[in-house]
């Protein structure tokens, strides 16, 4: 039986936290900030946790992480 490839731009994009759940940066903080408050600039820097609808998915497509 041969090995699952893994995708790479997945293994790229999400860790693994200690409780096996997968972690992914937040999105839309790479251009137009100035019309975004400093609030919402700053929550766009902490990670989030991915949500348990796409967590199946994402099993499939990083099966060694």
């Amino acid at each position: 039986m041969p090995k699952i490839k893994t995708s790479r731009a997945a293994a790229k994009r999400f860790k693994k936290t200690g409780t096996g759940k997968l972690v992914r940066n937040k999105a839309y903080k790479s251009h137009i900030l100035t019309k975004k408050s400093q609030k919402r600039k700053r929550n766009l820097r902490k990670p989030a946790v991915t949500d348990e609808t796409n967590v199946k998915n994402m099993k499939k497509i990083l099966p060694y992480i």
